[in-house]
């Protein structure tokens, strides 16, 4: 199972004693961007993505600003399987940014993972059935048949967990525990650094260093809180 999320990472740009406007960052390798934690910040969305239950950060990437989860989802999980990260029939949970019909559907018809992403309240299981149908490229296979099976059993799957999303709703919030380790214990705020390729650099590093602790057994929630509050 795997665990996908995001989060801001700021620039030390002191943007209250002179304005900067976007205009100001055109040719620039950051943007604005927002967070409903922080609010307006210049700098990069940092998309994680780790294992669960070890917690083992095993894939990150890094867009300038803050566009939209949803929008983005496409390009995560296109990472994910290039690396071989996500293999057939895993399971990946998302929080609401991540929310669209046509995310769970390319989860299932074109990645062959179910995608867990916690629906809105306006959400309707039968419209999602409805959406869900073999793709094209099954009839093209030399066993149709198991394909059909297998496909059937991803539907099957992403029904049920849809339809008990809240208790993976702890199991995600894992994730925020790390982010929080690496921004308090690791400095992974108001960032020193001015290029993409810098800025990756140190992520990468801190990445590298969550990935050492919690191999060390600080997997827990109250562990991974105790060290970031240090």
């Amino acid at each position: 199972m795997l665990i996908v999320d995001s989060t801001d990472v700021s620039l030390d740009l002191n943007w209250f004693r002179k304005k900067i406007t976007k205009a100001d960052l055109a040719g620039k390798e950051f943007k604005w961007g927002y967070s409903s934690s922080k609010g307006y910040y210049i700098g990069y969305k940092l998309t994680l993505a780790i294992e669960y239950p070890s917690l083992r950060p095993v894939a990150f990437l890094l867009h300038q600003g803050s566009p939209g989860d949803a929008k983005i989802y496409e390009e995560i999980l296109e990472e994910l399987k290039r690396r071989r990260i996500a293999r057939n029939g895993d399971t990946i949970i998302l929080d609401k940014g991540y929310y669209g019909y046509r995310n769970y559907v390319l989860g299932i018809s074109r990645f062959k993972v179910i995608s867990v992403i916690f629906p809105r309240k306006n959400f309707k299981m039968g419209k999602l059935m409805a959406m869900l149908s073999y793709p094209l490229s099954i009839f093209n296979r030399s066993n149709p048949e198991k394909e059909k099976e297998f496909y059937r059993g991803l539907v099957k799957s992403l029904k049920a967990k849809l339809e008990n999303w809240e208790k993976y709703k702890p199991i995600r919030s894992m994730i925020e525990d790390i982010f929080k380790l690496a921004k308090s214990a690791f400095s992974l705020k108001n960032l020193h650094r001015y290029t993409e390729r810098s800025v990756k650099k140190f992520v990468c590093l801190h990445v590298l260093l969550v990935g050492i602790v919690v191999s060390l057994g600080i997997n827990s929630k109250e562990r991974l809180q105790r060290i970031a509050e240090w």
